[in-house]
């Protein structure tokens, strides 16, 4: 009698956990088709980078692509199908794919509707034009690591290979003091090459640009010379601290404050290269510019003023003033954090043109969200900055006309795509819709 009581008691526990994971798996359904509606209504969506696609006919719903996704929120069950419900929160870990256990995922470029422009290159990175690579951010990837990987791997073939310089001809030139590029400036240094490492601003590239504190995702980072640098995450500081790191040990042939102009093939089979200090010329050449590219613009009057910013990289700076920051992206809502983070603002309010931020991923969505509901930033959503004036700025919402006082603007509404930049360089696009 006693064991039919300890039997129903079991049973009796095991419904009661079912039942309060099918009300949870419910719950995370419900919000995930209410994260798909608002990415729904944006149009179309197609990251930069990898992202990943689903074969609904093999997917049996196991939910392992969900758990892998470092990121979170870009995947989810609905209604018995693995859904990417947020594709422009995927950085193309490929974490999802390797999860998947009937290999119904796969990672690729662009969708069948819409295009996304690639440079055209070869398995070791090569362009159409022998000796003229291009790697990282500006190749199509968007992870730290895989950019590491590839800058690697690109100078793997130099390395490899007998192209070589000589004289004044460096046997490399590495354009762009990012991860790609200081890892294939550390692979050709291994390699025992002459090799220069420009770069217009510093070291660190796109990195030089993240927010105070911005915690990325890293990984492993395998450098040659160096040795593998093992966490899993890391801050703009940390990071910016470790490229310090190399730059001592290593003594890396770097040149700052260099604006490659242009890239043209000379009859020797050698390459030159136009730059703001003068002209260098090498037998090999890598870009690893990122796709920072310009900073697009809104285009409201007021918006020369010197108070108008397009980056933020030191939030004490607009101790005391009312800030304004556009756009509802993660470089939007991160300047908010960070200007939230560091206190000291008369005011940080952020603009816009959607009622939702469904640009950016789940944790900068959860913090800003704690931020508004805290008062440390007012949203104004929707709206839409149209002027900018002394000690103000206008804007519209919901058909209202708004004035707020202003001592500074922050636009993080994107930048121009870097085809443009490529084709100046000679280097043939190929738009990739729906591939690897």
């Amino acid at each position: 009698m006693e064991s039919s009581w300890v039997i129903v008691g079991l049973v009796a526990a095991a419904l009661a956990i079912q039942g309060l994971w099918t009300l949870m798996r419910r719950r995370r359904e419900k919000k995930a088709v209410a994260t798909l509606e608002d990415m729904s209504a944006l149009g179309e969506l197609v990251p930069d980078t990898l992202h990943p696609v689903v074969d609904v006919s093999r997917c049996i719903a196991s939910g392992a692509c969900v758990q892998a996704c470092p990121e979170k929120n870009v995947l989810e069950v609905i209604a018995g199908r693995a859904t990417l419900i947020n594709p422009l929160a995927c950085v193309g870990h490929a974490a999802c794919v390797a999860a998947c256990p009937v290999k119904a995922l796969k990672v690729v470029f662009g969708s069948a509707t819409r295009g996304v422009e690639l440079p055209l290159v070869d398995p070791n990175f090569q362009t159409s034009r022998p000796g003229l690579y291009v790697i990282g951010e500006l190749a199509g990837m968007g992870l730290i690591r895989n950019a590491v990987r590839q800058g690697r791997q690109a100078a793997d073939h130099v390395a490899s290979g007998s192209r070589r310089g000589g004289g004044e001809v460096y046997d490399a030139i590495v354009v762009g003091a990012g991860p790609a590029g200081v890892s294939a400036t550390l692979r050709l240094l291994e390699a025992k090459l002459r090799v220069l490492l420009l770069d217009r601003e510093g070291l660190g590239g796109t990195i030089l640009h993240y927010p105070r504190a911005k915690v990325v995702m890293t990984g492993a980072l395998e450098f040659p010379l160096i040795g593998t640098v093992k966490k899993k995450k890391m801050s703009k500081e940390q990071l910016m601290d470790l490229w310090a790191d190399i730059h001592e040990k290593a003594k890396l042939p770097m040149q700052t404050g260099t604006l490659v102009e242009g890239v043209t093939d000379r009859p020797d089979g050698t390459w030159e290269l136009a730059t703001s200090q003068g002209s260098f010329r090498a037998a090999n050449v890598f870009l690893a510019l990122g796709r920072r590219g310009t900073p697009r613009k809104l285009g409201v009057p007021g918006e020369e003023s010197a108070h108008v910013h397009y980056r933020l990289l030191e939030p004490r700076e607009f101790q005391g003033k009312h800030v304004l920051v556009v756009g509802g992206g993660n470089s939007a809502v991160e300047n908010a954090l960070s200007l939230a983070d560091a206190g000291g603002c008369a005011s940080v309010s952020i603009s816009y043109r959607r009622a939702a931020f469904a640009r950016c991923r789940a944790e900068n969505r959860k913090r800003i969200d704690e931020c508004i509901a805290q008062g440390l930033v007012k949203p104004l959503m929707p709206s839409e900055l149209v002027r900018v004036a002394p000690g103000q700025v206008e804007l519209t919402a919901e058909g209202k006309s708004l004035t707020l006082p202003n001592d500074a603007v922050i636009v993080q509404i994107g930048g121009t795509a870097p085809a443009e930049l490529l084709a100046k360089f000679g280097v043939e696009l190929v738009t990739k819709r729906g591939e690897a």
